[in-house]
């Protein structure tokens, strides 16, 4: 490993613009310069060009659900689904990944609570075996009330980084109807209609009941412990209003302009998938990224489903100038930094930051991610 290099012939993205023909010096895994002069002795890698852009932060990721089950009741071992998805994160530029396990025993899949829980513990082990900066965002589905020892016991452990509460009852959020709701779990869990109602009906029972009680308390002990915290699918302004009041700083994938409008205006960053951004519209049929952005909405972009997205998100919305570059980098470097608290370390080209680095070339057809350092370590490359 080099201890010390310089990026030299880069088009630099800065929290301030684009350096062209810049020079970016790395010693011991830190950035220690940002502008257009090598020094003496410092071995130099060529980026020809290419752009640099500060290391991916991608905040909500289930990717790594599919990679342990990628067909219902299917499974592979969590280690080697960590590190292989570890591999493939690389390569898309991603440098801190939050991966999303959700705590949903009411819904279907492997996100029942002992299984979501051994997984986290499971990661966290195996975090200083991987290549890039490995994090845990824990899911709440607030319907499931079993779920709340097994969070307590993982936020008294230090196990997760980031929290979020969810509520997939059909008749608001994401699934506005029951019909949707069937729509989406029944065939791909292969349920049957009484089995999807009995799922619907054990929900009811518990939004009508202790649920927002629960969810009460989860926030605020994530709260007293520093863990930042963020909602998800939120429909309407009172809701986002109710969320800002117990301390939630995030809305993920709000699904109308209402809720939008009320995030903004209650100081609460909205997170938008770079799937939807690079599709042009919603797998859920609900608000479409581009036409938020374009409104002036959005302050994240994550890879929700598809880490792949991440970087075609960015340059769609420089292709289609919705943002100048600067300004969508940032949707997935410096501001997801911001809300998770960690932008004094992460998410700019800034001395003194850890060198999480990706360097692109948007010269063909299709852009690629060339080489990809974390904390001043190449862990991927390609020709």
């Amino acid at each position: 490993m080099q201890h010390r290099f310089a990026l030299i012939n880069a088009r630099l993205v800065t929290p301030d613009g684009i350096l062209e023909d810049g020079v970016l010096r790395v010693e011991d895994g830190r950035i220690a310069s940002v502008g257009s002069h090598v020094g003496n002795g410092c071995p130099a890698v060529d980026a020809a060009g290419a752009y640099l852009l500060p290391g991916f932060i991608d905040i909500h990721s289930d990717a790594i659900e599919k990679g342990i089950e990628p067909r219902p009741n299917t499974f592979f071992p969590v280690d080697i689904a960590v590190h292989e998805l570890d591999k493939k994160l690389a390569s898309c530029g991603i440098t801190t990944i939050y991966h999303s396990l959700s705590f949903a025993e009411l819904e279907v899949g492997l996100r029942n609570n002992s299984t979501a829980a051994k997984i986290i513990r499971e990661i966290n082990a195996m975090r200083g075996d991987l290549h890039i900066d490995t994090r845990i965002h824990a899911r709440f589905e607030i319907t499931d009330l079993g779920a709340v020892p097994y969070l307590e016991s993982l936020i008294d452990d230090g196990q997760i980084d980031l929290f979020s509460v969810m509520d997939h009852s059909p008749g608001q959020g994401q699934f506005r109807d029951i019909l949707a709701f069937k729509r989406y779990y029944g065939p791909v869990y292969a349920k049957s209609d009484a089995e999807m109602d009995a799922i619907i009906a054990r929900k009811e029972d518990a939004r009508n009941g202790e649920a927002l009680a629960a969810m009460a308390h989860l926030l605020a002990t994530c709260r007293q412990r520093r863990i930042a915290v963020a909602s998800h699918d939120d429909d309407c302004a009172e809701k986002v209003r109710r969320l800002r009041d117990m301390g939630v700083a995030m809305s993920e994938f709000p699904v109308n302009r209402e809720a939008l409008e009320a995030a903004r205006a209650l100081g609460v960053a909205v997170c938008l998938g770079s799937p939807n951004v690079v599709r042009g519209r919603s797998q859920g049929k609900n608000l479409s990224a581009r036409e938020a952005i374009a409104a002036g909405f959005g302050d994240i972009l994550c890879s929700d489903y598809s880490p792949m997205t991440l970087l075609h998100a960015v340059l769609t919305l420089d292709r289609l100038q919705l943002l100048p570059l600067p300004h969508a980098v940032a949707m997935v470097t410096l501001n997801p930094a911001r809300v998770v608290g960690i932008d004094g370390e992460k998410g700019s080209l800034e001395e003194g930051k850890v060198a999480d680095m990706v360097l692109v070339d948007a010269s063909r057809p299709v852009a690629r991610v060339r080489k990809t350092y974390a904390a001043g370590r190449e862990v991927f490359a390609t020709c």
